[in-house]
């Protein structure tokens, strides 16, 4: 049998698998991985061919795994794949899936410095397991001919047994295969790691990321590098949809012209999937198929290949004569559906009154402001919550992240009775901060409670975890953290018993965690983990256009609140309040909105009534906007970040007569987070 080359240390995240005093390494179910244990329990499954039975030393994933292979007659005895399709079936899968080898080809340039050393390759395939792409270290690449991990071959759960991308695509999780745990004997020197990748129309598996080596190169909890590979090539398509749905949007308008004024329309892409639609065509199509409504990514024709076909099959209760080509530089781009009306009137629009669409649709209007920036941020992270990696959000303070927060959440309820639980990192000291989050046993430590106590992520179970300020969490506690993420499960503090749970982590922070990572204030690995998805909010000043839909919003908010006739603010006053930086984001306008409406002698508001330190600031500000901006260019955004923030907090002080409490209130953090950044400021003076 063929073996890699000779192991190279890998790169990879420090390993966090245990092991016990026999050197065997445990996983997350209670099994633990021993190559010769592991190869005799093989061995006994396939004389005995029943299940190994409680307690035995195989994962039960992977147990599952053999059973389903066996099932299928998988040949046990097998070298690796044995189903090669031929070289014009594996250029009509690239192009078929096109969109899928382009996302993954970008990922695959960001890992190539990283893979080239490592001995490692990474491959992707089809929804079928076809592997359609590969890259990495020269010398795998060559290695894995032998077992025919290459373009073309078929590594379905069903052609070659337990492996990385036929069991992640037979359980649609990651799934990290060791050696001994593959099914087939001429795979069990090498070791992988696959991750599913998902559709971000409809969720639907479309392919597998899949990391191989030699059998010790990897650890299973560098399932994470699988997971954070498989969600850049998702955002990869995502950003891919949105562009091919804008274009599609586009020559969509020039159909609708010369269509009735009471015309719906559903688009479709070039395999017939619904990428938008109108609602008065959704409302249109519940008339003519009762019980059914129009769903995004659904395939509602096959086109058959790239070009528009002469003869079209008609969808049922629709004439066939209203579906219209969409063509773009003479090449077929997808279709238009125009549904007018019939002779039963079409009923009304209903928006929708389920838990899960009232909560999102309160998240959406909880984000005031219409700028490019922004509403590229709501879309990603719209689109990022139809996964379940952990989310980052950074931003400076006042931009909003707790909204971003609630966004997410609600993006991907399911019921809308699924937790959302918030808690903020800087403000408990650290001596409480571990029972906070992770609970703890009865009588654990001193202050503990009798009973014991569910922390945050129990309490958060089914739901998401919104952990703000993430970047105050002590080192000592990330390790736990970590290890909750890995595996799913929490263990409370005094308590060996692990708790299973399924939490969505929401994590944001205003400091660039990148930079706290390299000078090891902030755990690498951890960083990774929770890194897997970014999202950075936009600062105010790079919203052009929000400011006064903004501050029309909290004048509006503030006068029903007080039972007040709203204020006016005279043109000048609006000119200056959009030409000021705002380096207290968000939250500086609703203060001083609040803050005139309060104090206002009229209900007009003109240059005098606005705060003698906030007229010199919008000067200072404007002065020195051009050197802070070259600052930023040149790669030191954290600086201006540090730079406004301490600047507010300056003035937020002066404003409370010094009272810490007071000014900790009105910039919306704890007094002990105050404190320490005022510490941070005076220790860089």
């Amino acid at each position: 049998m063929t073996k890699p080359p000779v192991e190279r240390r890998s790169t990879a995240l420090p390993s966090l698998v245990e092991e016990g005093g026999d050197g065997a390494e445990h996983s997350a179910d209670g099994a633990s991985y021993d190559a010769s244990a592991t190869m005799k329990a093989w061995e006994s499954f396939l004389d005995q061919n029943r299940p190994i039975g409680p307690g035995g030393l195989v994962r039960s994933v992977i147990e599952r795994s053999w059973q389903r292979s066996a099932v299928s007659g998988v040949n046990p005895r097998g070298r690796g794949s044995d189903l090669i399709v031929s070289a014009d079936e594996v250029d009509g899968l690239r192009r078929q899936n096109g969109g899928l080898v382009q996302a993954a080809g970008k990922t695959f340039e960001r890992l190539a410095d990283i893979l080239g050393e490592t001995a490692t390759m990474v491959v992707v395939t089809d929804q079928r397991g076809v592997v359609i792409d590969t890259a990495g270290d020269p010398h795998i690449l060559d290695a894995a001919h032998d077992i025919r991990l290459e373009i073309g071959a078929n590594w379905g759960e069903a052609v070659t047994g337990t492996n990385g991308i036929g069991t992640a695509l037979a359980t649609g999780r990651p799934v990290y295969v060791r050696a001994a745990e593959h099914f087939c004997e001429g795979v069990k020197s090498w070791t992988c790691i696959g991750a599913p990748i998902r559709n971000p129309l409809d969720g639907s598996v479309i392919g597998v990321v899949d990391f191989s080596g030699p059998q010790d190169i990897f650890r299973r909890h560098n399932i994470a590098l699988g997971m954070m590979a498989a969600s850049h090539i998702e955002l990869a398509l995502a950003d891919q949809l949105r562009v091919e749905r804008m274009q599609l949007l586009e020559l969509c308008l020039a159909r609708l012209q010369s269509g009735g004024r009471g015309d719906g329309y559903v688009i479709l892409d070039r395999r017939g999937r619904v990428i938008h639609h109108s609602d008065i065509a959704a409302a249109r199509w519940r008339h003519a198929h009762p019980g059914s409504e129009l769903r995004l990514g659904e395939q509602l024709m096959d086109f058959k290949g790239d070009n528009w076909p002469d003869n079209i099959a008609n969808i049922s209760g629709i004439d066939s004569q209203r579906l219209e080509p969409l063509m773009h530089a003479g090449d077929f781009s997808g279709a238009v559906l125009l549904l007018g009306p019939s002779g039963h009137p079409a009923p009304a629009v209903r928006t929708g009154t389920s838990p899960a669409r009232v909560a999102l649709r309160a998240a959406r209007e909880a984000i005031i402001g219409e700028s490019a920036v922004l509403i590229e941020a709501v879309e990603r992270a719209e689109r990022a919550a139809q996964g379940r990696s952990a989310i980052l959000l950074e931003g400076e303070t006042g931009v909003g992240k707790e909204l971003f927060a609630k966004l997410i959440h609600a993006a991907g309820l399911s019921t809308g009775k699924e937790p959302f639980v918030t808690f903020n990192c800087g403000a408990v000291s650290k001596d409480l901060l571990g029972g906070e989050l992770f609970g703890h046993a009865p009588g654990a430590f001193t202050g503990a409670t009798r009973e014991g106590r569910a922390g945050r992520f129990e309490i958060a179970d089914g739901g998401a975890l919104s952990l703000d300020e993430i970047g105050e969490m002590p080192l000592e506690l990330q390790p736990y953290l970590l290890r909750i993420l890995e595996e799913n499960a929490v263990y409370r503090i005094g308590e060996g018993r692990p708790r299973p749970i399924n939490v969505r982590l929401i994590a944001s922070t205003n400091r660039n965690l990148k930079v706290e990572a390299a000078e090891g204030r902030f755990r690498k690995d951890l960083y990774f983990r929770i890194g897997a998805v970014k999202i950075t909010i936009p600062p105010l000043r790079n919203r052009h256009g929000d400011i006064r839909l903004l501050v029309h919003h909290f004048n509006s908010r503030m006068a029903e609140t007080q039972g007040t006739e709203p204020l006016r603010f005279q043109p000048a006053v609006i000119d200056l309040l959009e030409r000021y930086e705002w380096p207290g984001n968000v939250r500086e306008v609703r203060n001083l909105v609040e803050s005139l409406s309060l104090m206002a002698i009229d209900r007009t508001v003109g240059i005098d009534d606005l705060p003698e330190d906030f007229i010199e600031d919008v000067q200072h500000l404007h002065e020195a906007g051009g050197e802070a901006a070259e600052g930023a260019d040149a790669g030191e955004p954290i600086a201006r970040i540090d730079e406004a923030e301490r600047r507010l907090i300056e003035r937020t002080l002066v404003a409370s007569g010094g009272n810490t409490s007071v000014a900790a209130h009105r910039l919306g953090i704890s007094r002990s987070t105050l404190y320490r950044k005022l510490q941070h400021y005076r220790a860089r003076l």
